[in-house]
């Protein structure tokens, strides 16, 4: 009997098993899944939780209930992966030999590398929502908050789902607007980009939106320290942030256990082929998602979009066929603006994000690169797409590939149209 084995049961190890499980013949071949935390996150919901917008219960259910039946499931942690012998090492002491092996092991924030982050203020008034404890922690001090100056500020590039925090900035004028103390609350978003966002179009676009809503941003921040007895950011060029309140997003890093066994960048992210998701080392090694070093948003809908190239190319592999399937960096994102609107960006490695309809010409029925409810609509919606379709196996009507079809390839646009508390 061969191996298929996947480590990391997140996103993308749950919807590769799910594929290979419809594809691989049951009697050659058996998916073993690794993983050491027994709970699913839907981590785009940590964003909303803080607003009130979820509850924690809508973010949390168990692994167990989108895994296929006949795979077998291993609750763990893993100490080391020994490519060279097609080998796993568990923190137990276990040992796990594969054929193929799926790299799904995500990225996750280590605020330990930013002097002073973990200081006296973690979780007083220094909070993050990339994690459930962080979001849950976040949700007391918005709630309380009284007045005073956020800083959204992002520590180092390249995160998971980098529009997250221009969200939180988003709803946090939005928040503090509907119950009346906006006045009282200065924003800024602080940011080791020269703009909003990695796309100039986009950026330029964003960066207005942030400036219209009276969101101060300050560009090329790149973070020292967090001096908590101060509650003052301070950057490399000396310039200085005051807090009151603190929403970072620290460095985002890869799963430790790739640096420990020698197939990850100073990162932790495996270098990966961009097109093929092939390791650039390994050929019976693919990776997905947020555990790769490729130059595209770690957000799900690029898991979406990577996994019948990851499927597609490791089937043509274990028949001694050519890798024919091509990744094009497809990246789709929502974000959302407050006042039950949301912008949506659709691009990829090559292109930029452009105005148009989504998924469909003229009639989208998603506007892209305008602030619109139907956009907001499809936000929300997406947690029950994810929960009811993509974790259970049952394919989502959206295209894999980028396509032009419906864009306006022009570079002038116009987000004006978000609504503003005058028009509330």
């Amino acid at each position: 009997m061969k191996t298929l084995m996947i480590l990391g049961g997140g996103t993308a190890g749950t919807l590769i098993a799910r594929k290979m499980y419809k594809e691989l013949d049951k009697g050659t071949w058996k998916i073993v899944l690794v993983d050491q935390d027994p709970n699913h996150y839907y981590q785009p919901g940590y964003l909303f939780v803080p607003f009130g917008m979820y509850t924690a219960k809508h973010v949390v259910r168990p692994k167990k209930n989108f895994f296929p039946r006949g795979i077998d499931y291993i609750t763990a942690e893993v100490e080391r992966i020994d490519a060279d012998n097609n080998r796993v090492t568990l923190t137990d002491g276990r040992q796990l030999y594969y054929n193929y092996l799926v790299i799904a092991t995500g990225t996750d924030i280590h605020p330990q590398e930013t002097e002073g982050m973990l200081g006296d203020g973690w979780r007083k008034n220094v909070h993050e929502f990339y994690t459930y404890e962080g979001t849950l922690a976040l949700t007391e001090a918005v709630k309380n908050f009284k007045g005073g100056r956020i800083a959204v500020q992002i520590t180092e590039m390249p995160i998971k789902c980098p529009v997250a925090p221009l969200e939180f900035a988003f709803l946090a004028d939005w928040y503090f607007t509907k119950k009346k103390m906006r006045d009282k609350v200065e924003i800024v978003y602080a940011t080791p980009l020269s703009g909003a966002f990695t796309k100039p179009v986009a950026s330029q676009a964003l960066a207005d939106m942030l400036k219209r809503k009276n969101i101060q941003m300050e560009a090329d921040f790149a973070t020292m320290e967090v001096d908590s007895s101060a509650n003052v950011l301070r950057s490399y060029d000396n310039r200085e942030i005051p807090y009151d309140l603190l929403v970072t997003v620290p460095v985002n890093m890869g799963a430790a256990m790739i640096g420990r066994s020698g197939l990850g960048d100073d990162l932790n992210y495996v270098p990966t082929n961009k097109e093929t998701l092939q390791s650039n080392r390994y050929p019976n090694i693919f990776v997905m998602g947020d555990a790769t070093n490729l130059p595209t948003s770690k957000a799900g809908s690029v898991i979406h979009f990577q996994m019948e190239t990851v499927a597609e190319n490791m089937l043509a592999h274990m028949r001694n066929k050519p890798l024919e399937h091509h990744f094009d960096g497809h990246a789709l994102c929502y974000i959302e603006t407050g006042y039950s609107q949301a912008v949506m960006i659709d691009f990829s490695y090559d292109v930029e994000p452009l105005m148009g309809k989504y998924p469909l010409p003229v009639v989208g029925p998603f506007s892209l690169l305008k602030s619109t409810w139907i956009n907001h609509l499809g936000k929300m919606g997406f947690y029950y797409m994810y929960y009811e379709m993509m974790l259970r196996g049952i394919d989502v009507p959206l295209p894999t590939r980028y396509s032009l079809v419906g864009k306006e390839k022009t570079p002038t646009l116009n987000l004006e149209n978000e609504r503003t508390p005058k028009n509330v």
